[in-house]
């Protein structure tokens, strides 16, 4: 499938156009550009006269229940709008499907950079390496402190029992792509790690506003110096939960020096071992200090995150497989999140302390 294909798939010009039209006025230019970075719901560039916006919307196709709820992600962005938690500015929210040919919403574009491959050269000593890692956690806590409840959100979620229901949940989104993926192999590590969870779930937790894919690819740092977080990005996974899941999937993304090559080298970049940036221990001391909440648990919560991690990549295979993307990661899955899978079981029995 040629990108212009996939493109025509996501948006209809005209319509989207005449939506747009109607809404923000008339122009004399307008473009729409896929970008390419995400691996989940899609996100598009819009040129709308001298204005520079952002769709988002989910992929094409069949996808797992509960997956990709775009509306769910501009409830919240629009909710933090006015907190200490920086995000984009939203715009408008649309379920007609005419439009596009799915719910999406519109917000307002950012200026600065994702540290996704590479840091970029204004970053690249220890001081802003160090600030860098201390911005990212000091934004996760922001998070974690938010008074859901002022701000509209207190019946975002089921806060009780999320961890547990975290478990399950993957579990089926798992078993959803499995249907399609035991078609070219099985990964039973992956099944042995789930059941391993399910047995470890923790009594209680903290329940807070939880991200849900927090990491580092997911905020932007603005353009000047020192590094500053001006923007969070993929809400689609949050609700209201247990705030270690998130710190546990941050770690999941956090290189340090001695670790072995990442089982997702699209996905888990390795630059964050330089000099300067924090290791995972200074992170998590950090949040520690921040937050005033003790990061107990930690096998459960790194393992679960691979967990889910590994079944986001079975749902990119299953997504591949059914002919629903032209993302050139997806049929990579088929090898590396066996690998993934293989090293977090080798974690959860004891036999690694790094995954």
């Amino acid at each position: 499938m040629s990108d212009t294909d996939y493109l025509d798939r996501l948006v209809d010009d005209d319509a989207l156009g005449s939506y747009l039209t109607a809404e923000l006025g008339p122009v004399d230019s307008f473009s729409v550009e896929r970008h390419a970075a995400g691996h989940s719901n899609e996100t598009l560039f819009v040129t709308w006269g001298d204005r520079e916006l952002v769709i988002r919307r989910p992929p094409p196709g069949e996808t797992a229940d509960t997956a990709h709820d775009v509306l769910r992600e501009y409830r919240v962005v629009d909710a933090l709008g006015d907190t200490d938690v920086p995000v984009p500015r939203t715009l408008r929210a649309c379920d007609d499907h005419d439009v596009i040919g799915s719910d999406f919403y519109l917000m307002e574009r950012t200026a600065g950079d994702v540290l996704r491959d590479e840091e970029p050269e204004r970053f690249a000593d220890p001081v802003a390496r160090e600030r860098v890692g201390a911005e990212l956690v000091d934004t996760l806590a922001a998070i974690h402190a938010v008074d859901y409840e002022s701000i509209g959100l207190g019946e975002f979620g089921r806060p009780a029992g999320y961890t547990a229901r975290q478990v399950d949940r993957w579990t089926a989104q798992l078993d959803w792509a499995f249907e399609t993926t035991e078609t070219v192999r099985e990964v039973p590590e992956l099944v042995a790690v789930g059941e391993w969870l399910a047995d470890n779930v923790p009594e209680s937790h903290s329940e807070t506003l939880v991200h849900g894919d927090f990491k580092l690819d997911n905020v932007m740092y603005g353009p000047g110096t020192p590094p500053e977080v001006v923007a969070v990005f993929d809400w689609e996974l949050s609700t209201l939960g247990d705030p270690l899941a998130d710190l546990g999937w941050l770690l999941l993304f956090w290189y340090d020096e001695g670790d072995p090559d990442p089982a997702m080298p699209e996905l888990m970049s390795t630059f964050t071992a330089r000099d300067g940036y924090p290791t995972r221990d200074e992170l998590v001391a950090r949040y520690e200090s921040s937050t005033g909440r003790e990061f107990t648990g930690e096998r459960f919560y790194r393992a679960l995150a691979a967990y889910k991690m590994a079944a986001l990549g079975e749902m990119f295979l299953a997504r591949h497989l059914n002919d629903d993307s032209d993302d050139a990661l997806y049929p990579k899955m088929e090898t590396q999140v066996p690998t993934l899978a293989a090293r977090a079981l080798a974690y959860v029995e004891g036999d690694t302390d790094r995954l």
